[in-house]
């Protein structure tokens, strides 16, 4: 009888990147949820330079896991929902890194270990959507990732390439400040193609798209006011700078209208009744096909991806289940 109650124990599992996490208060952590919640002993998993995660999840999957948590940061998170993605096996986040984005955007508790991990055990379940992207590289090699929050080709993907790994452990996500200014000389334009949906094609010249499956940036900048995590819709931006002024346009768009204004009632009729900021463009579909005149750095989730030919981005509705606190 004993054994049986055993074998119906729930199990969790922890998939961790030991460059991120201090192993010792995180095991302290999940041990003493574990013992309080009456589950299996948990199953541990290292991620490394050949397995972001996606393997870890495969394992966890095969040994029982009812939860998976993703210890890391955000390249740890988009691996193992990577490996959940449809398996209906919930994704509970233990934000450990400098973006920790989609724990922002899910209003997740941030710096409260034992909350995240409470929540892990004890809390309830929220279905999302994944984003997915599939990148064609310049010799015609192909590869498909996921993303939760949000994919980038142009200035944020080389803004990504460009910051330091180290400046980025001093301060956090203040780092991007430096990669953007080392990005600069870098910057103009980019030409490409681009079809949503099944819309005609069309042409454009940006110097930054950015694909949304959330809308919420390090900083609290809110770069796509409209993007709902669940809503079956990409938000796409588009920054397009015009003249000697164009940056601010992007700045006043981005940090003055969506992180300010869009807060209240009074600040929504201020936009209503302004000029709109043709610098910054949006568009929505539940799939976005673009090809560049020259090949561009890609990003997904904060991780560079090297660069693209072309992309190929959808959104699988509904395709993960997340741990969030209980109501």
């Amino acid at each position: 009888m004993n054994n049986a109650l055993r074998k119906r124990k729930k199990r969790a599992a922890v998939v961790f990147n030991p460059i991120k996490v201090d192993i010792r208060k995180l095991r302290a952590s999940v041990d003493a949820a574990e013992e309080a919640h009456g589950w299996a002993k948990t199953a541990w998993f290292e991620t490394s330079l050949q397995d972001a995660g996606q393997g870890a999840t495969a394992s966890a999957i095969r040994r029982g896991a009812s939860v998976v948590l993703a210890a890391g940061g955000d390249g740890t998170v988009r691996a193992v929902a990577e490996g959940l993605r449809g398996s209906g096996i919930a994704l509970a986040l233990l934000p450990s890194g400098t973006g920790n984005l989609l724990a922002r955007n899910l209003e997740l508790p941030l710096s409260d270990l034992g909350a995240s991990v409470a929540t892990a055990f004890g809390g309830e379940d929220r279905v999302i959507d994944v984003g997915m992207a599939r990148i064609v590289r310049d010799d015609g090699h192909s590869e498909e990732h996921a993303f939760m929050v949000m994919a980038g080709l142009g200035l944020d993907a080389k803004m990504i390439k460009n910051t330091s790994t180290a400046l980025k452990k001093a301060v956090g996500w203040l780092a991007y400040v430096d990669g953007i200014a080392r990005s600069l000389p870098e910057l103009k334009p980019v030409k490409l193609t681009y079809r949503i949906d099944d819309d005609p094609e069309k042409s454009i010249k940006a110097h930054s798209i950015m694909i949304g499956n959330c809308g919420l940036l390090p900083g609290g900048l809110l770069l796509m006011p409209e993007a709902k995590p669940d809503d079956g819709i990409l938000d796409v931006a588009a920054l397009r700078p015009r003249g000697p002024f164009g940056w601010a346009m992007v700045w006043r768009k981005i940090a003055w209208e969506n992180g300010v204004l869009r807060k209240s009632a009074i600040g929504r009729k201020i936009i209503d009744l302004s000029v709109d900021v043709r610098d910054v463009t949006y568009v929505t579909g539940k799939s976005l096909q673009m090809t560049v005149e020259t090949p561009q750095e890609f990003q997904l989730d904060g991780d560079e991806f090297g660069e693209a030919k072309s992309v190929h981005a959808w959104v699988d509705h509904r395709a993960l289940t997340v741990r969030v606190p209980a109501a």
